[in-house]
């Protein structure tokens, strides 16, 4: 049996910020069966998460893509792998069946078939909406949990600042950081995700980039008494301002640079005599590093999920027409919380 694919391609290497006219729809037919033998698993796309460092990817040369499988360069005119969750259609693998949930690497696309069932797991979805494990019960949560936790290694009553707040990421480790009880304040850029991180999320505080002048200067009002962590997903200026602001043995998490990957000129750097007097701790880091801490990470979010403690933020688009203009979207602050794109109904 035969059905049609849709997916997204990029045309070329992108360079600079995404646009509309860098990707293309594709059609292409699928046969549904697999070679006699093989482990090969079919699956049909349900949520697909769209992530910032996918742009990384589709440059024509990033570091990253010696730094692990899932940042491996994408290919012009080729289908776009990316985190979700979806069904399996058809399976030549004992370990999934007909049906079945799972998660893992799939595409930006109708149906991917997935050699060998490789970078897949079945998955229970354990009560919750099935959304839930392609935002913050999947990487994005991994992320914010293990880099707090992780990197951080906060103690109770510390002075965390959280830049990119309202993302995916920012969100959760603000929200991570509250119930361990600590002092939160996050940046964003509108009135509106600032009254969302402080009425619904329980931030203590939060300022919005944009209308600051001085970041520095900012930063020093918000946290007289100095900052003990930082968890950086912006890089740049917010990164230089949180350092001049750190207390001794600060340490500075670091996520993602988003203001960079779109301008590979917008540099800034932090003072090194900060970092060294200050003995502050810089670490950069990916959530697969952290696998070993899954299971907390899993036990701990659902059962602030279930008592209502913590608030999962979602944006979803629908349709594969609409991944373009959502990834384009991360770049310019349009989405609030984790951005996905639901393909297909449940």
């Amino acid at each position: 049996m035969e059905v049609s694919n849709k997916y997204i391609t990029i045309k070329t290497h992108i360079e600079g910020a995404p646009k509309e006219t860098d990707f293309e729809l594709k059609t292409a037919a699928i046969t549904l069966s697999v070679e006699p033998g093989s482990n090969d698993v079919i699956v049909k796309s349900l949520y697909v998460s769209i992530d910032p460092y996918q742009l990384n990817r589709m440059k024509s040369y990033s570091s990253s893509h010696k730094a692990t499988v899932a940042a491996a360069p994408i290919t012009p005119a080729e289908a776009i792998d990316a985190f979700g969750v979806a069904k399996v259609v058809v399976s030549g693998n004992p370990e999934f069946q007909k049906d079945e949930l799972v998660v893992g690497s799939i595409s930006w696309g109708e149906y991917k078939l997935v050699k060998g069932g490789d970078r897949l797991r079945k998955l229970d979805p354990m009560g919750f909406p099935l959304s839930y494990h392609a935002g913050i019960l999947g990487f994005s949560g991994l992320t914010a949990y293990a880099g707090f936790f992780e990197i951080c290694k906060p103690k109770k009553g510390e002075k965390v600042f959280v830049s990119a707040a309202s993302g995916s990421v920012g969100n959760l480790v603000g929200q991570y950081a509250k119930l361990f009880g600590c002092y939160v304040v996050g940046s964003a850029g509108s009135k509106e995700k600032i009254a969302l991180l402080k009425e619904k999320l329980g931030f203590d505080d939060a300022f919005n980039y944009k209308e600051e002048t001085d970041l520095k200067a900012t930063l020093k009002r918000y946290f007289p008494e100095g900052i003990d962590i930082y968890f950086d997903n912006v890089g740049a200026e917010m990164q230089e301002a949180a350092v001049a602001n750190m207390n001794i043995f600060g340490r500075v998490a670091v996520c993602g640079i988003i203001s960079e990957y779109t301008n590979s000129g917008r540099r800034a750097a932090p003072e090194m005599l900060d970092i060294v007097y200050k003995r502050i701790r810089i670490q950069g880091f990916l959530s697969v590093d952290h696998f070993d801490v899954y299971g907390d990470f899993i036990s701990t979010t659902c059962d602030h999920l279930r008592a209502g403690k913590i608030h999962p933020l979602e944006d979803i688009s629908s349709g594969v027409e609409s991944i373009p203009s959502a990834f384009i979207g991360l770049f310019q602050g349009h989405n609030v919380g984790k951005k996905m794109v639901q393909i297909a109904e449940e």
